[in-house]
Order: C-alpha cells, then sequence, then structure tokens
C-alpha cells in the first residue's frame, strides 16, 4: 500500500512541477490540490493497519512518509511543507500507541476518532508557535480553561505560523490549563471557522514570508476557543519525545525534495556552458555537489537511526541542522554560479533558496534547535 501511494504522489509531484514558475508565485494554496493528494492515498500514511491505513510503526513507516513528501516537494515546496504537518501531528498519537492507567482507555478512545477523521477527508497541521517563545512549545502563555467534565476546554492566547490556515480541518497546539501546573497538547477542531473573530478565532496577519510564502502560515487570536486536551494528560515532553525522529524526518525530506530538484535543474542548465565557465564558478560548483552528496548522506543517516532505533535523538538532530545549513548553503552557490538571472522573479532558484532558508528557520528556530541538539549530546557522554 505504502509503495503504491509513494508511486501516486510522485506523479502528482512531476504534474506540479510542469507548472512550477506559476506554482512559485503563488501566495496562497489551492484546495483542489489537497484533493488531488488525498486521492493518492497519502493521508493514509499516518493511520495505522488496523484502522484502514499503512502505519506500523515508527521505524517502519518514517521512510514511506518521507518518500513521500521528497516528491512532492520536487513539485511544490510550500505544498509539501503543508502535507507534512499532518503526519507529524497524527506522530504523536502514533509514536505513542499504549497509555498507562488511568488514561489508557481515554487514549485509544481518542486514538480512534483521530484515525476516523482522517477517513473522513481530515488534514491535520500545527498552529503551536507563539511571539516571543522562540519557537518552545513549553513556553506558553495560552490558557486553557477547562469547560465541565472531560477533555473538553477553551483556550485564550495568540499564536501564529498556522500553516495550511485553511486547509487543515484540526491543529495541534500547546496552552497552560488553569487547573494545572505545566503547559499541555490541545487540538481544535478549526474546519469552515470563521476568522472574523465571532466564534473565538481572530485572524491577525495573514502569512507574508519570503520563503514557503503559499503555506498560509496565519497568525491568529484565539479567545475561548474550543480544545480538547489530550488524553494522554501532563505528558507534554513525553509525546513529544516518542514522535520526534519522525517529525524531524518529515520536514528534512521537503529541505532535503527541495535541494534535489535545484541541484537537477542547475545540472542542466551548465551542461550547455560547462566549457565556458571560470574558475571561480568550476569551484563553486564542485563545493556544491560535495555539499549536495552530504545532504543527502546525513538525509539517509537520520532515516536509519530513526529505522534502527538507536541513538536517534543526536543522530537526527545532527542530521537535521547538517541539512538545513547545507541547503543554504548550497543554494547560495547556485545562485552565484548562474548568475544574477538566478535571483530574479523569472528563475526557481531565487524562490527554493529562500524556501531552505525558511525551514531552517522556522522548524525549529535556530537557537531552540541548537539547545535541543546540545542536550541530546550530553546525554550520550557517561555520567
Amino acid at each position: 500500500m505504502t509503495e503504491d501511494i509513494t508511486h501516486a504522489v510522485r506523479e502528482l509531484g512531476d504534474r506540479f512541477a510542469a507548472g512550477r514558475p506559476e506554482r512559485q508565485r503563488r501566495r496562497s494554496l489551492d484546495a483542489a490540490d489537497f484533493a488531488q493528494l488525498a486521492a493518492t492515498g497519502f493521508p493514509l500514511l499516518a493511520v495505522p493497519t488496523e484502522h484502514g491505513g499503512s502505519w506500523l510503526s515508527v521505524p517502519q513507516s518514517t521512510r514511506g512518509i518521507c518518500d513521500s513528501l521528497l516528491a512532492l516537494a520536487h513539485g511544490d515546496s510550500s505544498l509539501a511543507l503543508v502535507a507534512a504537518m499532518h503526519p507529524s501531528v497524527l506522530a504523536f498519537w502514533l509514536a505513542s500507541p499504549n497509555a498507562p492507567e488511568p488514561y489508557s482507555r481515554a487514549w485509544a478512545a481518542q486514538q480512534r476518532r483521530v484515525w476516523e477523521s482522517v477517513r473522513e477527508g481530515a488534514w491535520w497541521g500545527t498552529i503551536t508557535s507563539e511571539p516571543g517563545s522562540g519557537g518552545d512549545v513549553a513556553r506558553t502563555r495560552t490558557t486553557a480553561a477547562p469547560e465541565g467534565e472531560g477533555a473538553r476546554y477553551r483556550i485564550t492566547g495568540q499564536k501564529h505560523f498556522g500553516s495550511g490556515s485553511g486547509i487543515a480541518s484540526y491543529v495541534l497546539t500547546s496552552a497552560l490549563p488553569t487547573d494545572a501546573t505545566a503547559p499541555d497538547w490541545f487540538f481544535l477542531h478549526v474546519r469552515d471557522t470563521p476568522w472574523d473573530g465571532t466564534t473565538g478565532m481572530h485572524l491577525l496577519a495573514e502569512w507574508d514570508g519570503a520563503g514557503m510564502i503559499a503555506t498560509q502560515s496565519h497568525a491568529f487570536r484565539f479567545e475561548q476557543f474550543p480544545a480538547e486536551r489530550f488524553a494522554w494528560e501532563d505528558n507534554l515532553l513525553g509525546i513529544q519525545r516518542a514522535c520526534g525522529g519522525a517529525v524531524s524526518c518529515f520536514f528534512a525530506a521537503v529541505v532535503v525534495g527541495v535541494a534535489q530538484v535545484a541541484m537537477q535543474t542547475a545540472r542542466h542548465q551548465l551542461i550547455r556552458r560547462a566549457g565556458t565557465l571560470r574558475p571561480y564558478e568550476q569551484v563553486e560548483w564542485s563545493r556544491a555537489e560535495i555539499e549536495s552528496w552530504l545532504i543527502d548522506q546525513a538525509y539517509e543517516g537520520m532515516l536509519r537511526a530513526v529505522e534502527a532505533e538507536a541513538g536517534t535523538p543526536l543522530a537526527v538532530r545532527c542530521g537535521k541542522l547538517a541539512i538545513a545549513e547545507l541547503a543554504e548553503s548550497l543554494l547560495g552557490r547556485l545562485c552565484r554560479v548562474l548568475g544574477g538571472g538566478a535571483y530574479s522573479r523569472y528563475s526557481p532558484f531565487s524562490y527554493w533558496f529562500e524556501d531552505v532558508r525558511a525551514l531552517g528557520f522556522l522548524r525549529p528556530p535556530w537557537a531552540l534547535a541548537f539547545d535541543a541538539l546540545f542536550d541530546a549530546s550530553l546525554a550520550t557522554l557517561p555520567k
């Protein structure tokens, strides 16, 4: 099933690539693209096999999802990033299939409802980041007040980087419950919700980033907006750690996909004038070849670490940061070799350059990413 879906997504990515000049100029998402992506079966890659999908486990299923995301990024990087949010959010339940007592029954019931929503056509996304938090979801200032008994809450606070706004049916976020001392995970049902504040969701700013310009990563203010708390309560960091390896690979796949298609496109352009390259251009191209190779090696290393479940946190974090740095450097070199025309709006390279920079800055921000890498490194040292 996974192989068939990946093949279908690759064909879709190729069709999207044929319209790249128009797609790269878009400033918004097209719901028709997501309908086509859903028709490939992609959303079911993050649904367990026993519930009608193809997911088996983090080690067994991460690569298949990454293959699809990488292929999709070849055709449309903004679409691929938003699509990556779907399995990334669902991984919060997938990577922690069984909760201990007293949460086990409620956790299993919540999982079943989540899988059912995907089968019914729901897309999942995120809106966890907050101004001033540096991307750290645990530094949330959003509050969640309980609404009666059970997992129902009302959240109040400001959020941004809500990738796929208007496309996602449900979004993941973090908030501090007023009946607790530590933040927790919540999800919001936002399908067909107006953004004028009448229901508690108010659009503050549309996404206007230089990179990934069509992701609709809007900013919102929530005021007493309905939310559901994760059934495995008080386990924000535990749930995040369990799925971290897979999620990092999903985002890395998008960066790698952009880097690969940029390198392929540059090769086709340079082959026609290889004999006229200046020494500087030759050296820059040679360095680009090295960086392209290193990106592929880092990506494969991340996937193998997840599949082997050995030293995953450090290996995955090193791989993801290496890819982010190398991809930005690679695209810069390609633009220098190809000349000033590469950075015009008539060329795909300037868009790709900003796309890989955006992913490096936002997923997660550099400071938080290096903090996490430092902590993972210390965890490997003997006590």
